[in-house]
């Protein structure tokens, strides 16, 4: 079965892949045999994945997901689908929607512990764009 998904990487990064094996896949790029930019940023952990009826719209839809900002990834991740279309993709830095989402999530440091509503360090905020 064919899918998109989305990993976390050691530092915090997602790197989007599409897959035919997602166990598979998930494992190759914890043993470095993945891609170039997650075989640097291991280990990784899975945190979103969806599946497909055909391997191009995995494929399509993998490139789709590569174009979109943090904001609206995370918010893939957490289940978030009304919040999509105001997150734009990163051409529309600075709406309000992407601000919200970054004072709301605190984007620039999203973890699963936070989305679950565990405290964050005090650090950085963002303040846009």
């Amino acid at each position: 079965m064919p899918w998109t998904y989305i990993v976390r990487c050691s530092d915090g990064s997602f790197y989007v892949g599409s897959t035919g094996n997602l166990e598979r896949r998930i494992s190759e790029h914890n043993a470095g045999l993945g891609a170039a930019y997650t075989r640097r940023r291991r280990p990784v952990e899975l945190v979103w994945a969806g599946d497909f009826q055909r391997t191009t719209d995995a494929y399509l839809f993998e490139k789709q997901v590569q174009g979109w900002g943090r904001a609206k990834r995370i918010a893939l991740i957490e289940g978030r689908f009304t919040d999509l279309p105001g997150l734009g993709s990163r051409g529309y830095a600075g709406t309000a929607a992407r601000l919200r989402a970054q004072e709301e999530a605190r984007v620039d440091r999203w973890s699963p512990e936070v989305a679950e509503g565990e405290g964050l360090e005090t650090g950085r905020e963002t303040s846009g764009g």
